[in-house]
């Protein structure tokens, strides 16, 4: 069995770094192509994949094609290959804001679709991908789907109705989050802290904590409420935070983004 990437950028090889590490597939199994030689040579490099040229010529040959371009681009990708792919091949986009039913217009005739929202974190085997699939696609096809998207992290079967809901709480927000880090280690340089340290110091607070979240089971109130101890210091922090509006602001952003998704 093939699988063809069109689009070698982050997420791609995020998904192949995480397949090989599975060993899910043999690297010869992969094919991709890319916008220029530079990286259609660094990543067969990297991963000791077969690349090609063309978007059709990857098409032709997979069995399950992964569409890694950016929304924008997926229109005139589709245009290059819809007659090239394989009666029964099992494709699956990336895409953010392009829904299962705009795939399937697109391709002009009956695919088999699964969409997925994997997010950056993937790149260190720490992702989170939302997964949805429509009715051409099979249980066995679909396990697979979350197979695949598990050997770099969570993968979870959803909705579609929910998956731009999924792109922005998990999709967009580590942007977020690597603001948080940063403004954290900035206040410890400001305390005296050398920059690298408070980095080191930042981030892994933020890993252990969500750590802590997904396996104790407890509520993150109820967290928040075991590091606030009576007239001590973290509430001070909080009440800080509630004043200039914290919560507020980070359910006004991922609203944006879910807004921006559906104008894709």
């Amino acid at each position: 069995m093939k699988i063809g990437f069109i689009g070698l950028g982050n997420m791609a090889k995020a998904i192949i770094g995480g397949m090989l590490r599975q060993e899910m597939v043999k690297p010869e199994e992969i094919i991709g192509t890319a916008r220029t030689q530079a990286t259609r040579e660094k990543t067969a490099a990297q991963f000791g994949i077969h690349t090609l040229e063309t978007n059709a010529d990857v098409a032709a040959q997979s069995d399950v094609l992964v569409l890694a371009v950016k929304p924008q681009f997926l229109e005139e990708v589709i245009g290059q290959i819809k007659d090239t792919i394989k009666p029964d091949a099992l494709i699956i986009s990336i895409a953010a804001g392009k829904s299962i039913d705009w795939l399937e217009k697109a391709f002009g005739r009956c695919v088999k679709v699964v969409r997925c929202m994997p997010n950056t974190p993937a790149l260190v085997g720490e992702g989170c991908t939302g997964v949805c699939a429509n009715e051409e696609v099979s249980e066995e096809e679909k396990d697979y789907s979350i197979r695949l998207m598990e050997s770099f992290g969570k993968a979870i079967l959803i909705p579609e109705r929910l998956i731009d809901a999924v792109g922005a709480v998990s999709g967009s927000s580590p942007a977020y989050v690597f603001m948080f880090i940063e403004a954290m280690a900035d206040a410890g340089v400001a305390a005296g802290m050398p920059r690298a340290q408070a980095y080191e110091f930042a981030a892994q607070a933020v890993y252990g904590s969500a750590k802590l979240v997904l396996e104790s089971g407890k509520h993150p109130g109820e967290l928040k409420d075991m590091v606030c101890s009576p007239g001590g210091t973290t509430i001070q922090g909080v009440r800080v935070l509630e004043e200039r509006g914290m919560r507020g602001a980070v359910m006004d952003a991922l609203a944006a983004c879910v807004e921006k998704t559906k104008s894709l």
